[in-house]
């Protein structure tokens, strides 16, 4: 068996990860100054954006293995920009939502986030950047078991 492994500048493992880090690299720096990772970031922007839930659906809606999500909640809560409660339906579950100061964190934040975001958009044009969306979703949706 002959098959070569494509050039790094042509995997598509390889260029999501140069990729992120283009997005990602300012965004950390700003994060930094709100003493908030970007896993932790993306927990609070899912519960301001659908709102009080499961950590499951919120370790799925902000990509992150549930054991990572035990212990950034626990950090969450640890700064009062989370609360946690039973179910009242369920006991045996729980739900988490956002605090007041883990909304007033996302909103002084805002700004910055989309002027970061606006760059990239303008770099790229917004055809390019849009239709890049489309495809990373579209790759999202199909699945493991098509890939």
């Amino acid at each position: 068996m002959n098959t070569r492994l494509p050039s790094t500048s042509r995997s598509l493992p390889i260029a999501l990860l140069r990729a992120r880090e283009q997005v990602m690299g300012p965004i950390r720096a700003m994060l930094s100054e709100s003493d908030v990772t970007e896993q932790q970031w993306r927990v609070l922007r899912v519960l301001e954006e659908d709102g009080p839930m499961e950590p499951t659906r919120i370790a799925e809606l902000a990509c992150l293995l549930l054991p990572s999500l035990t212990r950034i909640l626990q950090k969450l809560e640890e700064k009062q920009l989370i609360s946690r409660e039973r179910d009242t339906v369920d006991r045996r579950k729980q739900v988490v939502r956002i605090s007041e100061a883990g909304s007033a964190l996302i909103a002084t934040n805002l700004e910055a986030s989309v002027a970061l975001m606006d760059n990239v958009r303008h770099r790229m044009g917004q055809d390019r950047y849009e239709a890049l969306l489309d495809l990373l979703n579209e790759l999202d949706q199909i699945g493991d078991s098509d890939v």
